[in-house]
């Protein structure tokens, strides 16, 4: 029995992995560990040392992705893929990411712990680039995974002008042959991730764990009010034509629309005046607007509706506005096979059946369009992520660990006409 296995209880034993791999960061308040820098590969070695430990073998593949097999008891595949991504923005908690990471390795070590290989092989897959927080490239690992990570991908330049083709090879790796890390369909029955809940649903439904019934599509845009830049003192009012009011009325129309449309959240998280003198009328303002829904009809509608409104401030105010759209995902349904499953896998544990969306974005977006997909969340203390207050409670990591084995235990491929894409 090796070391991680003497403690005996699966929540504290992941817990302290998630210490020691929080340990792994460039210097900051939280944990900052940013795809393909040096705390990136500090942390991708500590996992594929885990993994081995766990009687996996396991590799670093072509774009950074941490990937460890336990094979059937047949010595193979196919695989049943579980994990989530290593990767963090600035300032990130613990738990993002590496919660499914150490939990899908923790699976794999109590099968190895009790000499049990299943008529298929279990995958683990720590995605290197989830956050795209460096290079502006979210998805990038998992996009990888499906065989469609773009060329275009590899020019992206981080904020000191690296590209990430430059950063492949500062790392050890080739670009030219990230076609490798590509799965074939018929080698996966499917993917699962765990991951904090990234919200307070689980915390008020007062439930260590929650399936996920889908992801929600997001749009985002950047949006820019142009107007007539002047002195502050020698325009009247009657006469501006400030790009900035209307971006706040417009500020106030995104929440009041959003809450018009049933199930429909959108944010402005960014908001910028130029010049941004305190003695001149602004003559440009960009700002943020995203979008989600879990139904792309309703996410659609509400992002129209934004749109209409932004040019009937404009035109009302003498100004021009323009949006350009950066992200527009569909939302994606879990696999009914995998949600099920999960929910006896609940009941086993004696842990009630509780289903909710996603709200954020996963590694499983893109995997929809390789397998069926399904996620079990985990409750965070007051819904808190991308921050140093995130937490989790050992009790639920260790419920959510045992939902999870038991999955794995009795998992059994079902014929489904599948969420991927044909």
């Amino acid at each position: 029995m090796s070391e991680y296995n003497r403690e005996a209880d699966a929540g504290q034993r992941i817990m302290d992995r998630c210490d020691a791999l929080a340990a792994v960061s460039a210097p900051s308040r939280g944990v900052t560990r940013l795809y393909l820098t040096p705390e990136h590969r500090q942390a991708a070695d500590l996992l594929l040392a885990w993994m081995r430990e766990a009687g996996m073998e396991a590799h670093l593949d072509e774009v950074g992705n941490v990937v460890g097999r336990y094979h059937s008891h047949n010595g193979g595949g196919p695989y049943l893929i579980l994990g989530s991504h290593y990767d963090s923005v600035v300032d990130a908690g613990k738990y993002d990411g590496p919660l499914g990471v150490l939990t899908a390795i923790d699976c794999v070590a109590r099968l190895n712990a009790n000499n049990s290989r299943r008529p298929y092989g279990v995958e683990v897959i720590a995605f290197g680039d989830e956050e795209g927080t460096r290079f502006s490239t979210a998805l990038a690992g998992s996009s990888a995974v499906i065989g469609s990570f773009g060329v275009d991908l590899l020019s992206a330049v981080d904020r000191d002008g690296i590209t990430l083709s430059d950063a492949l090879k500062n790392y050890g790796l080739s670009p030219e042959d990230i076609w490798r890390a590509a799965h074939g369909r018929e080698t996966v029955l499917g993917y699962v991730e765990l991951h904090i809940e990234q919200g307070p649903v689980l915390q008020f439904e007062d439930l260590p764990v929650g399936i996920v019934t889908s992801i929600i599509g997001q749009t985002r845009a950047k949006v820019t009010f142009r107007g007539s830049p002047n002195h502050a003192g020698t325009v009247p009012m009657r006469l501006r034509h400030d790009p900035l009011l209307a971006a706040a009325e417009h500020a106030l129309a995104v929440e009041r629309i959003a809450i018009e449309h049933q199930d429909a959240v959108a944010t402005v998280g960014q908001f910028q005046a130029l010049p941004g003198a305190m003695n001149v009328i602004p003559g440009t303002v960009v700002m943020s607007v995203d979008v989600r829904a879990a139904s792309d009809e309703v996410r659609n509608k509400t992002y129209h509706d934004i749109v209409t409104a932004a040019q009937d401030i404009a035109s009302a105010r003498g100004v021009s506005v323009d949006f350009e759209k950066v992200i527009d995902l569909r939302a994606v349904p879990c696999s009914e096979v995998l949600t099920r499953q999960l929910a006896a896998a609940c009941e086993a544990c004696g842990v009630p059946v509780f289903a909710l969306p996603s709200g954020a974005g996963h590694d499983g977006m893109a995997m929809s369009k390789l397998t069926d997909i399904g996620m079990l969340f985990v409750r965070c203390k007051d819904g808190k992520s991308h921050t140093p207050e995130e937490q989790v409670d050992s009790h639920d990591v260790r419920v959510a660990a045992d939902v999870l084995f038991t999955f794995v235990e009795n998992f059994v491929q079902e014929s489904t006409s599948g969420n991927h894409a044909t």
